[in-house]
């Protein structure tokens, strides 16, 4: 019985230790397939002009630069999902809300701002640029201030914008945008060559982000520059580029680079059949950090009246995991899912959440879906768990007997241990079985609260009552007698309704459990429904109404099997 005892208390003790591992201390590796291999970098400090990469080694990239914009001078941009504006002076993408995404629960609130213009009053300046870096020298090209003309002066899904700016030399540039229902601009630069010269540009794209945005600061979560390069997913904190002053730059065939948040992402979109070269980079600039992701295609010749066109796009928006799943097929955007940081599990947080969806979209609410979800997850693991709970059964059954044991030989481990093994080998009863339902959660579990944190479907996701959000914590608390006092408690004494039902239930089903003969084992696990009510509190409130409601499913399962074998309950 002390043996069982012991297997089972290092199991549960493993579970919070593996649950804080993964928290604070475990870096998302890739899914398989995916590990990174040597990354190139340059320890070289973070060049403004000019573009250092060859083949435009004499050509120069404009600068991240805090130049205010007219605000006359724009595009208005307006489809079912975006709100904003292009920039007629430097022909940027700068300004851009999120229609369906609201700064809070209430669908009244303001809509969440991605991207911000150089010189804002409201918002940290994060933008998109395009242009051309001149490999031929003496060629003016669009920069930061050039103003350009429009033919219009709203862009939406069915009506692109084209800019047009000419040079003093004679060469005619035009970008044409254009905007799909939901976050990918496309854009094509044309050059015209009116002068009487051949001339060499290579075509650039780059993300521009001021200040060091505020993160979750959890290593089970990446936010930050990231892409996929020759196949190959790449992240790097905005703390590594800051503080080692590298620059990380890889030269990839297609793929796609970018700044994630936790639910947002901008990310560039190069051709997909052509080598270009990517960066991540920071430089300080008017004493303002700015974290910087580009990338620069093949240098290409006009020759006199001849003109060449190059296609690109970019992704501005929410991290909608079916959508990226969408631009994969219809984009051929490699492993652009890989945007959402599913982690270790992938290979169950991906299938999880498309679980999750489908319920969803049967019955219309993600906390039943997450309820009916944990019923199959009941269904699959029911021959286990049969077992286990079976042998638990058993091990209650001869309690009895093994306290007339321990009596007997009290002063006598080793004795005991032979007699207790004995027993179990007579009626058949494996001590460590009870074990497996808790064994069998841990990956579960883990795989669930990845999903119910990292994707955008569960964010402000109502169930019923006072959970208008299943991916944030019960608002409730115990402390304030749920709202009856005004005072809100501090984070540590934050314990919900929901909370409080998962710690109930978990007690319930610990005392169907056999129970230690041994008082220091018992009171250990008198207090792990606590010590799990106050962690589990601070988790969203979607995987805590899971635990909850596994739970209930597992004192039911437990009971029935109890009653059938003659336990006493």
């Amino acid at each position: 019985m002390s043996e069982q005892r012991n297997v089972i208390l290092a199991v549960v003790l493993s579970l919070a230790i593996m649950l804080m591992f993964q928290l604070f201390l475990v870096p998302s590796p890739p899914p398989a397939g995916q590990q990174h291999p040597p990354q190139q970098e340059s320890t070289a400090p973070a060049p403004i002009t000019p573009y250092d990469i060859a083949p435009v080694a004499s050509g120069a990239m404009p600068p991240p630069t805090p130049v205010l914009s007219d605000p006359a001078a724009r595009v208005a941009i307006d489809t079912p999902s975006l709100h904003g504006s292009l920039s007629l002076i430097g022909g940027r993408l700068d300004t851009l809300t999120l229609v369906k995404y609201h700064v809070t629960p209430d669908p009244q609130a303001a809509e969440i701002t991605l991207l911000a213009p150089p010189g804002t009053t409201t918002g940290t300046p994060y933008y998109v640029d395009f242009g051309w870096a001149p490999v031929t020298p003496g060629i003016e090209v669009p920069g930061a201030t050039t103003r350009w003309s429009a033919d219009s002066q709203t862009l939406d899904v069915n009506a692109p914008v084209t800019l047009t700016w000419i040079s003093p030399q004679g060469i005619v540039f035009r970008r044409i945008v254009s905007v799909d229902a939901h976050y990918v601009f496309t854009i094509r630069q044309t050059v015209e060559n009116r002068s009487g010269a051949p001339l060499t540009l290579a075509p650039y794209q780059a993300i521009y982000r001021y200040g060091t945005p505020p993160t979750q600061g959890m290593y089970i979560l990446h936010e930050g520059p990231l892409g996929v390069l020759n196949g190959t997913l790449r992240e790097k904190d905005y703390s590594d580029l800051k503080e080692d002053g590298k620059v990380f730059k890889e030269e990839s065939e297609g793929g796609w680079a970018g700044l994630t948040d936790k639910y947002w992402l901008v990310a560039l979109l190069p051709p997909q059949h052509q080598k270009s070269t990517v960066r991540f980079l920071h430089q300080m600039v008017s004493g303002s950090d700015v974290y910087q992701v580009d990338h620069v295609g093949p240098s290409q010749t006009v020759a006199p009246g001849a003109t060449i066109t190059v296609e690109s796009g970019v992704f501005a928006g929410a991290k909608e995991a079916q959508l990226l799943d969408h631009y994969v097929e219809t984009l051929k955007i490699p492993h652009f899912d890989l945007a959402i940081d599913f982690g270790w599990f992938y290979f169950l947080t991906k299938p999880f959440f498309h679980a999750l969806t489908f319920l969803h979209g049967l019955v219309g609410n993600f906390g039943i879906a997450i309820l009916l979800f944990t019923v199959l997850i009941k269904a699959l693991v029911f021959p286990l768990a049969n077992k286990s709970y079976q042998a638990m059964s058993k091990m209650k059954k001869l309690q009895p007997e093994l306290k007339r044991l321990q009596e007997r030989f009290s002063d006598d481990r080793m004795r005991l241990n032979q007699e207790m093994m004995t027993l179990y080998k007579q009626e058949k009863v494996n001590p460590a079985a009870g074990c497996l339902p808790i064994v069998i959660q841990i990956p579960i579990f883990f795989a669930l609260y990845k999903v119910l944190f990292v994707t955008i479907e569960m964010r402000h996701a109502p169930f019923f009552g006072w959970i208008q959000d299943l991916s944030a914590p019960d608002p409730t608390s115990l402390f304030n007698l749920f709202g009856l006092i005004p005072w809100t408690p501090p984070t540590l004494l934050h314990i919900g309704v929901w909370p409080l039902i998962m710690g109930v239930t978990m007690w319930l089903q610990q005392k169907m459990n056999p129970q230690p003969t041994d008082p220091i084992q018992a009171r250990v696990f008198a207090v792990l429904p606590v010590v799990f009510t106050v962690m589990l509190a601070q988790f969203s409130a979607g995987l805590v109404i899971y635990w909850a409601w596994n739970n209930v499913l597992s004192v039911i399962q437990q009971w029935v099997i109890m009653k059938k074998m003659g336990v006493k309950i």
